[in-house]
């Protein structure tokens, strides 16, 4: 996979789609598999650092200190908040409701988008993956992912409305390639909380496979309870309950992703 990590947002300014579940356990199965692995939680609700078993009320530096420190300037080194996670192999970059005053202080900033790719850069090598949870807007801090990302992964919800609002995602991709330069490949789309019992769900998958040809996963996250109690425990499902379907599913999409990161990309792609 070479030596400098595949970064991945998962986005979608949806909320309720399960993109921070995806975020967590898809970075703890990647890491099981015997990959290096970085989450940064990059939403101010901090629900992946919860879900890590992390309290953001007890922490003194988060992402928001790397991004915008008032004490530092330009911000702290990512290394400086990177903490470790209960899962062998992962890290976690953790957050707190202070990043909610980031939008309003990076649109002052020149250069504002660049601000996660600047602090990524040092730290790329150490890492096989670093995946990105990003909060349930289009906003500057979603902005400063997809800047910072090679791709992105877009978890879809199965139910009515689902895909409601991907064409302003879609538009917003391509003003990054247009304006900033920098091209976000859609490495994925990932239906989520799937029941196939109910008609509405399978027309919905249907429509996703419609949307997006060739770029939906195989896998496909059905709803389970026992994805919401794994987060409320603060540890990933495949520690809590390895057996179970969610594990095998989030374990299942790690392996599209290796397979994915495993691909020749940037110069190499090319040759």
């Amino acid at each position: 996979m070479g030596n400098r990590a595949l970064i991945v947002g998962l986005v979608n300014q949806k909320g309720g789609c399960g993109k921070t579940t995806t975020a967590v356990n898809l970075s703890a199965s990647l890491a099981a598999a015997g990959h290096r692995c970085l989450l940064i939680d990059l939403d101010p609700q901090a629900n992946a650092t919860v879900s890590l078993g992390i309290d953001p009320a007890t922490l003194r530096q988060t992402i928001y200190h790397v991004l915008l420190d008032p004490d530092h300037g330009e911000g702290l080194p990512l290394e400086a908040v990177v903490r470790p996670s209960p899962v062998k192999g992962l890290e976690v970059a953790p957050s707190s409701i202070d990043l909610a005053a980031a939008e309003l202080e990076l649109a002052a900033r020149i250069g504002r988008e660049h601000a996660l790719r600047r602090r990524l850069a040092p730290v790329r090598s150490r890492y096989s993956f670093i995946l990105i949870d990003t909060p349930p807007s289009l906003g500057l801090l979603t902005l400063n992912a997809l800047v910072a990302c090679d791709g992105i992964i877009i978890p879809i919800q199965t139910h009515y409305y689902a895909l409601l609002g991907m064409r302003q995602l879609i538009r917003t991709l391509k003003m990054v390639g247009d304006e900033v330069g920098h091209q976000v490949e859609i490495l994925g789309v990932l239906p989520t909380m799937y029941d196939r019992r109910t008609t509405i769900s399978k027309e919905i998958l249907g429509g996703i496979h419609d949307f997006f040809p060739n770029k939906v996963f195989e896998t496909t996250i059905h709803f389970n309870i026992k994805l919401v109690e794994s987060s409320m425990s603060g540890v990933p499902l495949f520690m809590s309950n390895p057996t179970s379907r969610g594990a095998k599913e989030y374990s299942s999409l790690a392996r599209e992703v290796i397979a994915h990161a495993q691909r020749p990309r940037g110069a190499e792609a090319g040759r």
